[in-house]
């Protein structure tokens, strides 16, 4: 018999790393906290606690800030898509982070292109959580920074090694004999980067809570996939479902599962046991795993689905 408490991992438990990234130290992003849910995650840091080590596909992972703290620019080799759980984010993106920009409000999603540096901000006025999506099971291998960001970690005692490690001369920390600093991207790979413009991203990449909540009335709402509202590939699909859009009735899945509410309290019920998920909860069903899910009163209630596909590359793009 599975023990679905160990599926679960409850808001409220999350355990932040501070230290996860190459601009852990530089001024206004020193705060923010990154937390690894599923997977392998994508840190710099041997500090990062990783909840649930299974490889099913895909990650998933969550970034924290207080207001007015940023995420550096950066890139992924697969995809990496967002939805806001708490907050107001601006997501901006481009070689200099000024190439386009939307802002995200609670339950709003973001599919992000590959190959362009992005970056995100709390711009509300309490701490903030966006919960992250990325595809493939090692995220680990593809963090890309803008060059800019490695010389102001560098400024700040934080250098991180070809090998993918954070080394931190504020501790005593240094490269070791074998390990080189990791290289700045050349003017030839700088020019391989896109730089769409809002335009050219937000009609494709970009879906809005309430308008996921009106398509989900009678059904789930299809939000990532091949014939979903951002018809992408990314190697796992995203569904929206609401109070009306779900049956009670227990279902297998022949792909691996991961459920995300987003507003309501929502009854699980799975091999005999039966669990309440909250707002901030991540649960993994696995396959072959009968289960089924409802939301456990009247009232709005939403909660984001993704399931793994065959897709085998995990890439997203304009």
């Amino acid at each position: 018999m599975i023990n679905i408490q160990d599926r679960i991992v409850r808001y409220g438990e999350l355990r932040p790393c501070k230290t996860a990234f190459i601009d852990a130290h530089t001024p206004g992003s020193d705060q923010k906290e990154n937390f690894t849910i599923i997977g392998g995650g994508v840190s710099e840091s041997p500090d990062q606690h990783v909840h649930i080590a299974d490889q099913i596909g895909f990650n998933i992972g969550a970034a924290g800030q207080p207001p007015r703290v940023r995420n550096s620019l950066h890139d992924h080799n697969t995809a990496e898509v967002f939805f806001v759980l708490k907050g107001k984010w601006r997501f901006f993106w481009g070689r200099w982070g000024n190439a386009g920009e939307v802002t995200l409000e609670e339950g709003d999603i973001f599919n992000i292109p590959t190959g362009i540096f992005r970056g995100f901000e709390n711009i509300g006025t309490d701490y903030g959580m966006i919960m992250a999506v990325l595809g493939g099971n090692d995220a680990g291998g593809g963090v890309h920074w803008a060059p800019q960001v490695i010389e102001d970690a560098a400024d700040h005692g934080l250098i991180l090694g070809e090998n993918g490690v954070l080394y931190d001369s504020k501790t005593g920390d240094t490269l070791p004999r074998n390990v080189s600093p990791k290289q700045v991207m050349t003017d030839e790979e700088l020019a391989q980067r896109a730089e769409p413009t809002t335009a050219d991203v937000l009609p494709n990449h970009v879906a809005r809570y309430w308008d996921m909540m009106s398509l989900s009335d009678k059904q789930p709402a299809k939000v990532i996939g091949a014939h979903a509202l951002l018809k992408d590939r990314p190697g796992f699909e995203v569904d929206f479902l609401s109070q009306n859009s779900i049956s009670c009735d227990m279902e297998t899945v022949d792909q691996n599962t991961v459920l995300m509410p987003m507003r309501g309290h929502w009854r699980l019920r799975f091999d005999g046991d039966e669990e309440i998920l909250n707002p901030g909860d991540t649960c993994l069903i696995k396959v072959g795993e009968p289960h089924s899910i409802e939301p456990s009163m009247t009232g709005e209630a939403s909660l984001y689905r993704i399931r793994s596909t065959d897709d085998a590359a995990g890439l997203t793009g304009l």
